[in-house]
């Protein structure tokens, strides 16, 4: 029965880096990108609206780099939860 509990608070843990992950991915994406695009267009990053950035390059590089960070997060859980690999 340890095992099972041990699984879950490990799935727990997971769903909530997954949460949290994915909602700083939509605040980037649509809030950004989408919702308030014209007002961050006032603010020039290499020649473009901060605005233009966010909707066609900026979702694009946070959804990278949030894939870097969940693999660190993951690596972390699993070694704390002894899953992991080798």
């Amino acid at each position: 029965m340890e095992q099972n509990e041990k699984m879950k608070a490990y799935w727990k843990e997971n769903l909530t880096y997954i949460s949290i992950l994915l909602a700083i991915w939509f605040g980037v994406s649509y809030v950004c990108g989408i919702l308030i695009a014209d007002p961050l267009d006032s603010i020039r990053v290499g020649g473009m609206g901060l605005g233009f950035f966010f909707a066609n390059v900026g979702s694009e590089l946070v959804f990278v780099v949030l894939i870097i960070v969940y693999v660190q997060l993951m690596n972390k859980l699993d070694k704390k939860y002894d899953v992991h690999e080798g």
